[in-house]
């Protein structure tokens, strides 16, 4: 059974202070304020296309993430850069995506912020509404679960 999407508002309430003190530890309080105003902005062009209200703490911090993400792609380097040899590959998290598409929601969300984003699995657990612990145990079962799909 689904639980049901709760009003904006209500999501936004229940997340806003969660989101801005990630972002504040990812980037800084300065740029912080713009990448929270960017992440609830998202979150509500795609609210209306949520299928139940499941791991909403997730979904926004992983919005967050990409944007931090994003802004560190834009980022330009300071001084000269070495050459260095180029591969047009994208980010972890996006290889990560039509890999763990199979995975049960809770066990896809600790792969992808455990192994895309590079989360601590204390935040990990924040994030999905349980502990560091059970962040841990669903990370690892993720992945056991794409090994025995992979050795097929």
């Amino acid at each position: 059974m689904a639980v049901a999407v709760p009003p904006f508002e209500t999501f936004y309430e229940t997340h806003k202070t969660e989101v801005f003190r990630f972002l504040v530890r990812r980037i800084g309080r300065d740029r912080a304020e713009d990448a929270f105003q960017e992440t609830f902005l998202r979150a509500l062009r795609a609210y209306d296309r949520l299928e139940h209200g499941e791991h909403l703490r997730a979904w926004a911090l992983t919005i967050a993430s990409r944007i931090v993400v994003d802004g560190a792609r834009r980022a330009r380097p300071q001084g000269e850069m070495p050459e260095l040899a180029t591969q047009d590959e994208r980010p972890a998290f996006e290889e990560l995506a039509p890999l763990t598409d199979d995975l049960p929601p809770k066990e896809r969300a600790a792969v992808v912020l455990r192994y895309g984003y590079d989360l601590g699995y204390d935040e990990i657990g924040e994030a999905l509404g349980s502990t560091e612990s059970a962040a841990r145990q669903a990370a690892s079962a993720g992945v056991r679960r794409l090994r025995k799909e992979h050795d097929r």
